[in-house]
């Protein structure tokens, strides 16, 4: 058993990445409790994951996503939470951040927006997941805001990736999300409109990309995976198939030995 696992980033003091789907494991690599076949394949497939990490699965941390605009601050005692157990993540909740060292912060998505992040110097990491409700209800931005006013981190220092997720050509809309996201004022560019469907096709990842903007952080410190979770043999699709596992996205700041 492999395990396919993009990784963004692994220095010194930080690791991110995302896994894919991958015919070689349990349900293609799933990850998720709360849409599958066999919890017990799926924490499996955790574990396979968390020995690449060369941590414990016992350091994860997850959330019960439900497109809130909900954080959550994970502190010592939430490690673990969601790990083994759908009873034990953090409930209502699509945004996690922390300053801990060696907790695994975890995001599921298939065809959202999985914002992976973390700031060099304040040494906050989080993950947020921004589908299209998230999107429109600036779930990316508020977090944002949040460590910038509440936690006093610098938005300039802050590093952004924005995993697979729906490509523009596949997110196809009608006229009600369209007037969602034409009513933040600056989703406009990354919409296009298709006479012969009567359709809207929003580009997702670059309004989640603005909203980091937004907030302060630098461009160029904004990475875009464009990998379409639809069109990608790696990719898992709920629009594709409503039963389709998760990727899952992720994010640790390293403990640095003194």
């Amino acid at each position: 058993m492999g395990m396919k696992t993009k990784i963004y980033v692994n220095n010194e003091k930080f690791i991110t990445g995302t896994t894919l789907q991958d015919s070689t494991n349990y349900e293609n690599n799933n990850m998720a409790l709360h849409q599958c076949e066999n919890p017990e394949q799926i924490i499996e497939n955790r574990k396979q994951l968390a020995q690449f990490l060369e941590i414990g699965l016992e350091d994860f941390v997850c959330a019960k996503q439900t497109h809130s605009v909900n954080f959550h601050n994970v502190i010592e005692a939430d490690r673990g939470r969601g790990a083994f157990s759908q009873d034990t993540a953090i409930p209502e909740t699509d945004a996690l951040y922390t300053f801990e060292p060696n907790i695994m912060l975890s995001c599921f998505t298939a065809d959202c927006v999985p914002v992976i992040f973390y700031n060099e110097i304040s040494g906050v990491v989080g993950v947020i997941q921004s589908g299209w409700k998230g999107t429109v209800n600036e779930i990316t931005l508020r977090v944002f805001q949040h460590l910038v006013e509440a936690e006093k981190c610098d938005p300039e220092d802050f590093f952004v990736w924005l995993g697979p997720a729906l490509s523009q050509e596949k997110f196809e809309v009608d006229v009600d999300v369209f007037e969602k996201f034409d009513a933040l004022g600056y989703a406009r560019e990354f919409i296009l409109y298709r006479e012969m469907t009567k359709k809207y096709h929003i580009d997702n990842q670059k309004t989640v990309k603005k909203q980091c903007e937004l907030a302060g952080i630098p461009s160029k410190q904004i990475s875009m995976d464009r990998t379409c979770t639809f069109l990608s043999e790696e990719g898992f699709s709920y629009r594709e198939d409503r039963r389709a596992g998760r990727h899952l996205s992720f994010v640790m700041k390293k403990k640095v030995e003194e």
